[in-house]
């Protein structure tokens, strides 16, 4: 099967210490573009942010004169932090999306945090972002539409999305020789996962795939773009006509094996409020919390 879909520029602007795909979509008949899943830059040890990787994003659509329409972020991700707010300030037009079960995962850490404390007015309603995205739902971008799918499995609230004969992915697939994305965080599935790289492989096989992620195995260049054919015929852990019993396996035994990503604790208190920083407390200054024996193993249970 094959596409006749009109087909969407697409520039990546990587971010090479999170490994991670940052996307701005063009409509090729107009200036409407959307950017996918944009990156807050954060040093660890100094626990600063700052907004270089951001600034390449928005110089990149200043320099093309684009109209960005949308920000959106495929699911919360918990490797890096969004650079959505400081975009928003840059293309005040432009609404801020992502997949409405949001909510499930800011219930979910919102007690994990203990948000919603004195001085802070967390509330796990998705109502931090402008627009959250249902199932099938349309969005006009310029000549183009984009089609949200609901894709659950790596977290409740991943969708992936549809442009043209482009699917932009998220952590849901990955490039074949990657495979696919973890399902170990709390609400992860690896059930919904295979059900939803199911409903990617629905898609024509000429479509384009543009991952979340990519990390280079086997020290290869590094590579954002694929094929739902390619993927179906070389996925190395989950081709077309992989049983659900041996995707699950091999997906359980190497979860398992995994660590927390490295920047899981302060991503969550980020991306949770669609990249603002949690409310200054009485010195003027942010915290991050570092809730104690709650993620990873024990290793004396």
């Amino acid at each position: 099967m094959t596409s006749n879909m009109i087909k969407p520029q697409v520039q990546c602007i990587f971010h090479d210490a999170t490994s991670t795909c940052t996307y701005i979509v063009k409509d090729p008949t107009s200036k409407h573009a959307c950017i996918i899943d944009p990156v807050m830059d954060f040093d660890p040890a100094a626990v600063r942010t700052s907004q270089k990787h951001n600034e390449a994003v928005a110089s990149y659509c200043e320099m093309e004169d684009l109209q960005v329409d949308y920000i959106i972020e495929t699911h919360v991700h918990a490797d890096h932090m969004t650079g959505a707010e400081f975009l928003k300030k840059k293309f005040p037009q432009a609404k801020t999306a992502i997949g409405e079960n949001v909510t499930k995962v800011q219930e979910l850490f919102k007690g994990i945090f203990n948000l919603h404390t004195k001085g802070d007015n967390f509330e796990p309603d998705g109502t931090q972002f402008e627009l959250l995205l249902q199932d099938e739902q349309e969005l006009d971008l310029g000549s183009l539409k984009i089609k949200i799918l609901y894709t659950p499995g790596h977290t409740p609230a991943c969708v992936s999305l549809v442009i043209g004969d482009a699917v932009f992915t998220g952590d849901t697939l990955f490039m074949p020789d990657m495979g696919t994305a973890r399902c170990d965080f709390p609400a992860g599935s690896v059930e919904n996962l295979y059900n939803s790289i199911q409903k990617l492989y629905e898609l024509p096989d000429d479509t384009r795939v543009f991952v979340g992620h990519d990390y280079a195995p086997g020290g290869r260049e590094f590579a954002w773009e694929t094929t739902i054919g390619q993927s179906k015929e070389f996925n190395k852990q989950i081709k077309a006509n992989t049983p659900l019993e041996e995707f699950s396996e091999f997906r359980k035994a190497r979860d398992a094996s995994l660590n927390p990503p490295r920047l899981i604790l302060p991503s969550l208190q980020i991306n949770l409020r669609n990249g603002a920083l949690p409310p200054k407390e009485s010195n003027g200054i942010s915290y991050l919390k570092l809730p104690l024996n709650v993620l990873g193993k024990d290793d004396h249970a």
